[in-house]
C-alpha cells in the first residue's frame, strides 16, 4: 500500500505522521528551529503537532514538512490536505517531468517570437514599400 493511503484521523495526525516518517520529532524539529538543540526543538514540534498545546507551525513550516516529505516519497500530508479539501489524491511532478514541460514552453515561445518578427518583416516590407 502506498504511503500516501495511510488513514489519518485529522489534520494533526497526519502532520505526526509525516513528521514519524521523516525520522521524528527531534530530527524534523532541529530542521525547523536550528537554534535549538534537538531535545528542545523535539519537545517545541511535539507540543505544535498537539492541537491541546498553544505552540502552532507556521505556514512556512508546514511547507517545509510537506516539500521534505515529497522529496523522500511520504505524501501523507499532501494526501490528507488534498482529501480533506475535497480533491483527488495528489499526483507528485517529478523534476524531470517540470524541467521538460518548461522546456517545451521556453521553445514555443521562442516559436512565437521567430513568428512575430517574421510578421513584423513582412509589415516593414510593405509600409517601405509603399
Amino acid at each position: 500500500m502506498p504511503e500516501y493511503e495511510l488513514a489519518v484521523e485529522d489534520y494533526f495526525d497526519a502532520i505526526v505522521q509525516t513528521v514519524k516518517a521523516l525520522g521524528g520529532y527531534k530530527t524534523v524539529g532541529v530542521a525547523l528551529r536550528p537554534d535549538k538543540d534537538a531535545q528542545a526543538a523535539g519537545r517545541w514540534l511535539s507540543d505544535c503537532c498537539n492541537p491541546n498545546e498553544r505552540e502552532t507551525l507556521q505556514p512556512t513550516q508546514l511547507a517545509y514538512i510537506r516539500r521534505a516529505a515529497r522529496e523522500r516519497g511520504i505524501h501523507i500530508l499532501a494526501a490528507y490536505e488534498m482529501r480533506d479539501a475535497g480533491y483527488a489524491a495528489p499526483v507528485p511532478v517529478e523534476p524531470e517531468d517540470e524541467f521538460a514541460k518548461l522546456q517545451r514552453v521556453f521553445n514555443e515561445s521562442v516559436a512565437a517570437q521567430a513568428g512575430l518578427v517574421a510578421r513584423m518583416e513582412q509589415l516593414a516590407a510593405k509600409v517601405g514599400a509603399r
